[in-house]
């Protein structure tokens, strides 16, 4: 028998290491049956959110549906890994515990301390890649060092042949509920262990159990099926027009994917194949000459994801540490004042507070938008990254620490490949430019409802009364962009050692 850990991974299809554990796909071996088991581990419980753990419950749900329509079920823990596995795959006499990597420095830290753990009860463990379609490893300069600018590392990683999905487990591959339910619970009974004893078959916890909360914000859907849904809904039409619309807001344009992939709901083989057969499709069919061109720019956006998951493999603290170095180091602002204003959604700037009430309501906020909202936050509020990423992590149900970082670190110009310290986003400009009729602003800023949109797009040069006459609850401007946009260039060139004044 094999125990297969789930993590990141809550699927059973196109799962790496769970296809090896059941010998799923493999012609010839001599693997499985396989047990299933997450298990909630406290020192990560600690860096989670309301948000998330509600959408990791939700997964987690329907994972443990899809193992019971095979006739198993899923194993669910709480506990020190470290504790919980070597005694598992002892009462479920396992010969070998497998796993997934992730890349972070906590989950390897952990992993470490796991498989010394195994080795100390002759229990044999296997890693595999699964999380991305390239290792962090396997993509390098041609003088063997990691990539530090995503234009080069794309190159590379677009033509690098990718693997194709793995099949799901069969039923016979999978250790049967009752089976599972009798091997955990004579192990409890007879030896009474705390790690054992906090085992249930299917069984999972909620928030409280946890000592989470219920969100306000809706996490949406959940799980393989509802992945697969939004992907061929994505693939069927949006997808054709991604380069040209997936700035706007306003438009379903974007595909959703990201908490999917974030939970490993969908395999990332399995998600590039489907653009593979799309652009093919499209080559085809009677489809504009450039519909190709435009799912590649979609699969640059899985590349985007591995380009930043190698910077967190390669310099674990960039999650605390500016990735940059500047001479004098940056002189933050930091007023409280107006982070707790950005936090809100009461900027005065319709399309910075219709991004971060996004945020509250749906624990999402559209990519463009998370761009203008970052540059705000640095550059127009002079506040340090971090306090976006740390609210980031707070509110988004897909936070990945490898992506969320690279994100804000771009804007702060503080990162890999980051935007130069001299662009900042005019927040007025970019909400004119991608939502020209307020659309977006309007569902999320409901005291702007009614007002046109030439006004809201104005609003930082009305005066007072006009204001006043168009919207009396929504505030102003909470500061002038013109006059932070300069003492910004002043703060940056004052870091990099330069003459403010020059």
């Amino acid at each position: 028998m094999e125990l297969f850990w789930h993590r990141r991974d809550l699927r059973v299809a196109d799962n790496v290491g769970l296809a090896a554990a059941t010998g799923a796909g493999v012609e010839g071996a001599d693997r499985g049956p396989a047990a299933a088991v997450f298990v909630f581990d406290p020192d990560v419980l600690d860096h989670a959110s309301d948000v998330r753990v509600r959408r990791l419950l939700d997964g987690l749900a329907a994972l443990r549906d899809d193992y019971r329509e095979r006739g198993s079920d899923l194993l669910v823990a709480r506990g020190d890994p470290e504790n919980v596995l070597p005694r598992l795959a002892e009462a479920l006499d396992a010969e070998r515990v497998v796993w997934n990597r992730d890349y972070s420095g906590l989950a390897r830290e952990r992993d470490a301390g796991v498989r010394r753990a195994l080795d100390a009860v002759d229990v044999e463990r296997e890693a595999h890649q699964d999380a991305v379609l390239h290792d962090p490893d396997a993509i390098r300069t041609n003088a063997g060092d990691p990539y530090s600018v995503y234009s080069y590392y794309w190159k590379k990683w677009t033509d690098r042949a990718k693997d194709d999905p793995r099949p799901a487990p069969t039923t016979e591959g999978l250790v049967d509920a009752d089976a599972l339910a009798a091997a955990v619970g004579s192990e409890a009974r007879a030896d009474g262990g705390a790690a054992v004893d906090r085992v249930a078959v299917g069984d999972l916890p909620t928030p409280a159990d946890l000592g989470f909360a219920e969100p306000d914000a809706e996490t949406g859907p959940a799980g393989t099926a509802a992945a697969r849904e939004r992907l061929s809904a994505f693939l069927d039409e949006a997808v054709f027009a991604y380069e040209a619309e997936r700035d706007y807001p306003a438009k379903e344009a974007t595909s959703r994917l990201s908490a999917f992939l974030k939970y490993g709901e969908i395999g990332v083989r399995e998600a590039y194949a489907a653009t593979a057969d799309a652009m093919s499709e499209a080559e085809s069919d009677d489809r504009p000459d450039d519909a190709p061109e435009q799912v590649e720019e979609f699969q640059q956006q899985l590349a985007w994801r591995e380009f930043y998951t190698q910077v967190l493999f390669h310099n674990p603290e960039v999650v605390t540490e500016n990735f940059k170095t500047y001479e004098e180091g940056i002189e933050w602002r930091d007023d409280p004042e107006e982070i707790g204003a950005w936090k809100r959604g009461e900027t005065g700037y319709p399309i910075v507070d219709a991004g971060m009430r996004q945020l509250r309501e749906e624990a999402f906020m559209h990519n463009r938008v998370r761009m203008i909202v970052a540059s705000f936050l640095t550059k127009d509020l002079l506040a340090d990254w971090r306090h976006g990423y740390d609210h980031f992590r707070d509110r988004l149900a897909d936070h990945d620490t490898a992506n969320d970082n690279g994100g804000w670190q771009w804007a702060a110009s503080t990162g890999t490949d980051a935007q130069p310290y001299f662009r900042i986003f005019n927040p007025m400009t970019q909400g004119e430019r991608y939502d020209p009729d307020a659309e977006y602003i309007k569902e999320y800023v409901p005291e702007l409802r009614g007002v046109d949109a030439d006004l809201i797009h104005e609003w930082h040069e009305l005066s007072p009364t006009r204001r006043a006459n168009a919207a009396p609850e929504y505030p102003a401007p909470v500061v002038d962009h013109s006059e932070r946009r300069e003492e910004a260039l002043a703060m940056y060139k004052r870091a990099r050692g330069e003459d403010p004044e020059e």
